[in-house]
């Protein structure tokens, strides 16, 4: 209690100093700003920033409440991330607020003069910052704080010569002091006997350079500002100072230089986070490298260290000699300690390593979704502003500034939508900063531009929306006026571009009925023209009270109606086209129907022709067809009478000349179609043409039979039969038979068939496949079956298609193909074959047919 009592005295002392003595010395300010700029960087750093303007870059709060954090290792409130000064005053007021619960009373420093860049608050303030964090825990000897500090540089610094600490003034202004401290503790790093008394500037320089190479002790101030001042600041001083008890008296280890001592590894206490995951997996390695290759050989030293103490001590007392007793620090219980604190200080190394990791690694996940999140609404947001600020509506007709109204809500919509987005990724940024980010400026300087950025798009949402909602009222007092012309334009329109396709229509028709129906429609189109002439009249009057109505109000708005594309000018444009081509489909009409009459004579003319030419070609055919069936006699005789009905074919052909002559006048009258007459030209020509064909080719087959019958010896009664039997079997009388006639036919003279005698027998009268049996085919093959007999080469062609044209055949074959009685038959007497490809069960068919018929004669 008398401790905390001693400590609000000493607050409260230095504050009425600080109200009383308002002007400070300005070498005083000056020392004070680079010393407290320095020790917060210090600080500041471990967190990835620093200061440059002490009363500037604490103005807004969150460097100061970020200070706090970093030298108390506890949390502060959530700052504000707003850019106002209602939001810094409320930063600011947090860090007094947090000074404050740790027992200072603050006196005359508020948060206003803080945000308003107030150097001496901001200097007082800070120094209460040293006071309470840097020299209120040093104790020695019961005695704390500024008293604790000065007795612990007495202590280390009496055995130096020309060292005298009595204050935190003047006692150090040759330097000598910071150079017998940074000597006690570290006698490796400086040669306190070089020093010069009378080289104030060399000795602080050295012993600053020193500090801050060796001991991560940063420079403070400037070494000319101590020596030529004659009073150097105490704060400033005291500042300084108190970085060195806490260097080497708190976390720093101490190197003990005789053969006794242990070399600590002072890097053990170097907690400077690394920016990267690869950097701090790196520093995890080097220390499993210190534990498993440099830490053994000095746990060997210290336990020979141990033994060669216990060996002399027992010497002596054997020798009755006295004990020997180590300087201060050097004692064996001095090494085991050091030893202790260095295991310490490797288990919180090793513990800081992995949280520095798992922090890392936390970092990393948070900064890539804070990325992720950013660049997300970054690019939403992009030239979102610029829309906002547009002034589209201004020339915007009501149509567009309703869509616009539409879109507008949209967009709100979307906006509120966002919200979410925007605070997630507020709430990542401090998280980051909580977790000390290293790259936490630029993410701060991110989120801020989106939170100030959000902020400007719900102003300027708002704006448009009453530029909107006031341009729409404006524009709805000529709205009614454009609907009403538009309802009624639109139809007209319609109508007058439907009358001039229709009256520009390219009209085809091919009988007079057909035009004369047009000439009905057009006259009824003609009547109903001042009735649209009437509607005309009043979409004008429509449009012309729209124009008197802008010109009252002096609107600087275009007359052009939203609802219609249709314009005066256009409805005029297509009245007097349609004036104008009334006339001229009159005279179009009335020309088509002249055409049409004459037309309709050509027709009558061509059908009176080919209603007599067509009956007389079928006539002609039929005689034809029936002769060659139906003549008998000698075929010279047939022969005669076919010649002369081919002299009456061409006596007629005059005729069908007259006919292609009417034929071609109708083509170039363009007329496809006669409904006076059946007959085209194409069906005469084609009629024609088989006429002369069909008499041509009767007599072509006359002839032949002519040639066939001297040639192969057959006599006229022969002939006879061969037509009345093929006539008979000819059920289409085309002169042809089909396989089934033929087969028909070859039955009905006695031949028993097999398909494979059948199908040999067809190869001979059909050999190109036709499917039928022309009159003369049949004579070839009845004059040589009643010339000749089967010879062997017959019979095995016979086998040879039964068998698949293989060089044996199967007696299932032979059943399958042949009667059974014929097919048991040559079961029985036919040999096996034994050639080449031959299976179970093969017959030589040739063997058989040789033997049967005699030797081939292939």
């Amino acid at each position: 209690m008398d401790h905390y009592s001693f400590v609000q005295d000493e607050y409260m002392t230095q504050e009425e100093e600080w109200d009383r003595d308002l002007l400070l010395d300005p070498a005083w300010e000056k020392q004070q700003r680079k010393t407290f700029t320095a020790w917060c960087n210090s600080h500041l750093r471990k967190a990835g920033t620093q200061i440059e303007n002490i009363e500037e870059d604490f103005r807004n709060g969150l460097k100061l409440m970020l200070l706090l954090e970093v030298i108390s290792g506890e949390r502060l409130p959530k700052p504000d991330r707003g850019k106002m000064r209602f939001h810094k005053i409320a930063n600011v007021n947090k860090a007094l607020d947090y000074i404050a619960s740790k027992g200072v009373k603050l006196v005359s420093i508020g948060a206003e003069e803080i945000v308003d860049g107030n150097v001496k608050m901001t200097l007082g303030m800070i120094w209460t910052i040293i006071l309470r964090f840097a020299i209120q825990d040093i104790s020695v000897e019961e005695t704390s704080a500024k008293e604790g500090l000065l007795l612990w540089c007495q202590r280390k610094t009496a055995p130096y010569r020309n060292v005298n600490i009595q204050n935190f003034h003047l006692s150090w202004k040759d330097g000598l002091g910071l150079c017998a401290l940074i000597h006690r503790h570290r006698p490796d790093l400086i040669d306190y006997s070089k020093l010069n008394k009378d080289d104030p500037i060399g000795n602080i320089n050295l012993a600053m350079e020193i500090a801050e190479k060796h001991l991560d002790i940063p420079k403070m101030l400037d070494a000319e500002d101590i020596v030529n001042t004659p009073k150097p600041d105490e704060r400033a001083i005291m500042t300084y100072v108190s970085c060195f008890y806490h260097a080497f008296a708190g976390a720093e280890q101490v190197l003990i230089d005789c053969p006794f001592r242990l070399l600590t590894i002072p890097w053990l206490e170097n907690r400077t986070p690394e920016k990267t995951m690869q950097a701090m997996q790196q520093k995890l390695e080097d220390f499993r490298d210190y534990r498993r290759l440099h830490k053994p050989p000095k746990v060997q030293e210290k336990c020979q260290l141990e033994i060669n103490f216990n060996t002399l001590q027992t010497k002596l007392r054997i020798s009755n000699r006295p004990a020997f007793m180590p300087s201060e620090g050097k004692m064996v219980s001095d090494i085991a300690g050091a030893w202790q604190r260095l295991e310490q200080a490797e288990k919180g190394y090793e513990e800081w390593l992995l949280n520095e990791i798992r922090r890392l690694e936390r970092l990393e996940h948070l900064a890539e979704k804070f990325r992720q999140k950013a660049s997300t609404h970054e690019q939403w947001a992009y030239g979102k502003e610029q829309i906002l600020l547009q002034k589209d509506y201004e020339s915007a007709t009501l149509t567009e500034v309703r869509a616009m109204l539409r879109k507008h809500e949209a967009f709100e919509s979307d906006l509120a939508a966002h919200q979410d987005r925007v605070e997630q990724i507020a709430a990542i940024a401090q998280e980051l900063n909580e977790l000390d980010y290293h790259d936490a400026a630029s993410v701060n300087d991110r989120c801020q531009k989106i939170c100030d950025q959000w902020d400007s798009l719900g102003t300027l949402t708002q704006k448009r929306r009453e530029a909107l909602e006031r341009t729409e009222k404006l524009l709805e007092t000529i709205d009614q006026l454009h609907l009403e012309f538009a309802k009624r334009a639109a139809p007209f329109n319609n109508w007058m571009e439907g009358a001039m396709e229709d009256l520009q229509d390219m009209f085809i028709v091919h009988s007079i009925e057909e035009i004369q129906s047009l000439i009905s429609a057009h006259d009824q189109f003609k009547a109903t023209l001042p009735e649209a002439d009437g509607e005309r009249q009043a979409i004008l009057s429509i449009q012309n009270e729209v124009e008197k109505v802008i010109q009252s109000y002096s609107m600087r708005i275009s007359a052009s109606n939203p609802y219609s594309t249709v314009t005066v000018e256009e409805i005029r444009s297509k009245w007097e086209k349609v004036k104008q081509l009334v006339p001229q489909r009159d005279q179009s009409l009335q020309e088509e129907l002249a055409r049409q009459h004459a037309n309709e004579r050509l027709r009558r003319q061509f059908a009176a022709q080919a209603n007599v030419i067509g009956p007389w070609i079928q006539t002609k055919m039929e005689e034809i067809a029936r002769s060659s069936i139906e003549m008998t006699g000698p075929l010279e005789d047939q022969m005669n009478q076919l010649k002369q009905y081919e002299q009456n074919i061409i006596n007629y052909k005059h005729n069908i000349d007259k006919l292609e002559g009417d034929h071609q006048l109708i083509q170039e009258a363009l007329v496809f179609d006669n409904k006076h007459t059946n007959y085209t030209m194409e069906h005469i020509r084609v009629g024609w043409e088989l006429l002369l064909t069909t008499i041509a080719r009767t007599i072509n087959e006359v002839e032949t039979q002519i040639l066939t019958r001297d040639a192969k010896g057959i006599t006229q009664e022969q002939m006879n039969d061969f037509r009345a039997s093929f006539n008979h079997f000819d059920r289409r009388k085309n002169g042809l038979m089909d396989h089934d006639d033929f087969r028909a036919c070859l039955i009905s003279m006695g031949y028993d068939l097999g398909e494979a005698e059948f199908a040999r027998i067809m190869s001979l009268v059909d050999p190109n496949g036709q499917g039928t049996v022309t009159f003369q085919s049949f004579i070839d093959f009845m004059s040589r079956e009643t010339a000749d007999t089967d010879t062997a080469d017959q019979v095995m062609a016979s086998f040879k298609i039964l068998a698949s044209d293989k060089p044996y055949i199967l007696a299932d074959e032979l059943r399958r193909e042949l009667p059974p009685e014929q097919a048991q038959y040559c079961i029985k007497r036919m040999p096996q074959y034994t050639g080449p490809g031959s299976v179970p069960g093969a017959l030589d068919y040739t063997s058989f047919s040789s033997a049967l018929y005699g030797e081939s004669d292939l």
